[in-house]
């Protein structure tokens, strides 16, 4: 299919000349919209409006909270599962275009695609009694997490899916932490004859001591969820003719088990001096394999023709932030290869994406009985 004949058959109302729309042209069409309106974090404004809209248009009850997430309930009830992705993504736009069954697009792994998802699963299943489902598209989960903390100032959960992408036949259920620090040194200026280390050499230095201090503690690790692994975001110099200072960024991504509070204290020992400033901590999470919530995934994966599979991450989620406030059943799950995220080629297959939406019905169904 060219990249423009979806807009034509999206286009075309149902009957009309020799194209019929399917609900899966429906369902694409719904994440090619919302692919179409860019949203890097603190800009979901327009996606928010979007959504609300469209979610009232399938039964959802639609409200907005004061950070800006969209909340989406089916049904009433005293249980209730949660399905919470977000609806920000990275910078930089990407063209948004349809080749060979794959739908090009920023988000359209991480995570409109597994949040696209959610949604038509959940409007599939429609109303049960006794449950409540809840879909929130959240904000800033690129940042800050701002939509999930907001989440917890309310009850929580019986149980908690994440919008993340893993591939249709896996199941998430761990992420690491991360670390993200400002290295700052300011001393007077010197010669460079002087023989003293410039500010950027010391800079260098204590880079180089964290990525040894690594190299030592992973010594024999094979997994990387298990690694300790730090990396260089930038480094800058600057000089006023009296001062001479340098700011280095670091993130390190933190693995179960870690004394993080030890390490932050090294660090600063090792500055020699310098500022090691924290600016943003996020605890590493495994959550239970053996969970409710994992047992019905698998059931469903296998149902729909997949051999399920366990994942743990390298990277962070809102699972980070909602999971060990909850302590309910939770994992992440979501079509898309996560390779993809935030790169210039982020891409979903629509028969994966399609795969997806299938098992999740399936989950909310059995949750629901």
């Amino acid at each position: 299919m060219q990249a423009d004949s979806l807009r034509y058959v999206v286009g075309k109302p149902i009957g009309v000349g020799r194209y019929r729309r399917s609900p899966m042209d429906d369902e694409v069409a719904f994440l090619r919209e919302m692919l179409e309106i860019y949203s890097p974090s603190g800009r979901e404004a327009a996606l928010a409006a979007y959504l609300a809209g469209r979610m009232r248009q399938m039964g959802f009850q639609v409200r907005r909270d004061g950070v800006g997430n969209v909340i989406g309930t089916l049904g009433e009830g005293p249980w209730e599962l949660m399905l919470l992705g977000h609806m920000d993504t990275v910078e930089g736009f990407i063209p948004v275009r349809l080749e060979d069954g794959r739908l090009y697009g920023r988000g359209a792994v991480d995570a409109k695609g597994p949040l696209a998802a959610f949604i038509l699963a959940a409007a599939r299943v429609g109303s049960q009694p006794g449950v409540r489902v809840r879909v929130v598209g959240a904000v800033e989960e690129e940042r800050t997490s701002a939509g999930a903390r907001a989440l917890l100032h309310s009850p929580a959960p019986d149980a908690v899916i994440i919008g993340e992408p893993g591939g249709w036949s896996s199941i998430t259920i761990g992420y690491k932490g991360s670390l993200s620090i400002t290295y700052r040194l300011r001393v007077p200026r010197r010669h460079s004859a002087a023989g003293m280390p410039s500010v950027a050499e010391r800079a260098v230095r204590f880079w180089n001591g964290l990525a040894d201090h690594a190299a030592r503690h992973n010594h024999g690790e094979s997994h990387r969820f298990h690694t300790l692994d730090p990396s260089l975001r930038h480094i800058a110099t600057r000089s006023n003719g009296l001062t001479e200072e340098v700011t280095m960024g670091l993130n390190l991504r933190l693995p179960p088990g870690l004394d993080v509070s030890e390490l932050k204290a090294r660090m600063r020992e090792w500055a020699d001096g310098a500022e090691i400033l924290v600016e943003d901590e996020v605890p590493p999470y495994q959550a239970d394999k053996n969970n409710p919530l994992a047992r019905r995934f698998l059931r469903a994966i296998r149902a729909c023709g997949g051999t399920p599979s366990f994942k743990l991450k390298t990277g962070t989620s809102d699972m980070n932030i909602v999971g060990p406030a909850w302590g309910c059943p939770i994992i992440a799950y979501g079509p898309g290869d996560s390779a993809l995220d935030h790169t210039p080629e982020e891409h979903i297959d629509l028969e994966e994406f399609r795969r997806a939406i299938g098992v999740l019905e399936k989950v909310i169904r059995e949750m629901a009985q």
